[in-house]
């Protein structure tokens, strides 16, 4: 749940994903790469985004 909401946050430009929670950061990157946003995720989390 908080994972989703982070997600939309970092979709929305709220949040930068380096900022989400670590404990939240992988389940955080499986949501927005499901949601066809890979290039918000960074590589370390399976995205392709530059770290």
């Amino acid at each position: 749940m908080m994972a989703m909401f982070f997600a939309q946050r970092v979709i929305l430009g709220k949040t930068a994903f380096s900022e989400v929670p670590a404990a939240l950061k992988q389940t955080c990157a499986e949501v927005l790469i499901e949601s066809g946003l890979p290039e918000l995720v960074p590589v370390s989390f399976g995205g392709t985004a530059e770290e």
